[in-house]
């Protein structure tokens, strides 16, 4: 499988510097589009985790940024062996793809204190801090769906699930940088 995007560095408009009318509680929520190509063909649904390792050293752990499970190829674009995310898609998801779920954020972790569900449960764009950080997009091809995740899973347990035998297809990685 192979991850690709439109751009080198994610846009201003899916991280720190979002307008405000792509903000909520101050945290950018509007997810950036993206492009899988090369899925295998008994690939029935897709998974995927936006994380930043580089946030280790400012906060001790890698914060997650958006996780989703069970995407129906059923209900996205699937046209010339590529599916297109559009952009927004995390807060569009329950009108696009009713079938997927959508899991916390760090935001959701009680040292950080959010409470809406659209910042918890959805999209948390990119803020370093610091110095520009490498965001890990990973992308996982299955032939079923995850059973027993819900709505607001935790990362570890995705992440859990695709460690099983025979748990997924395929999976792509991409690296996509934003700046400070």
């Amino acid at each position: 499988m192979r991850i690709s995007t439109d751009f080198t560095q994610i846009p201003d408009e899916y991280g720190k510097y979002a307008d405000a009318s792509g903000r909520i509680d101050g945290v950018p929520v509007v997810s950036f589009p993206f492009t899988i190509a090369e899925i295998p063909n008994t690939c029935s649904v897709l998974h995927w985790e936006l994380v930043d390792p580089d946030s280790i050293p400012v906060c001790g752990f890698q914060w997650i940024h958006w996780s989703v499970a069970n995407l129906s190829m059923t209900d996205i674009a699937f046209e010339d062996g590529v599916v297109r995310i559009p952009a927004d898609f995390s807060r569009q998801q329950p009108r696009l793809a009713p079938s997927a779920i959508q899991g916390r954020t760090s935001a959701a972790s009680p040292f950080v204190g959010k409470d809406h569900p659209e910042v918890t449960m959805r999209y948390n764009g990119p803020q370093p801090p610091d110095r520009p950080h490498g965001y890990l997009l990973r992308v996982w091809a299955a032939s079923q769906s995850i059973e027993g995740l819900d709505e607001g899973f935790w990362l570890n347990e995705l992440e859990g699930r695709m460690r099983e035998p025979h748990a997924y297809l395929d999976s792509a990685t991409a690296i996509l940088p934003s700046r400070a």
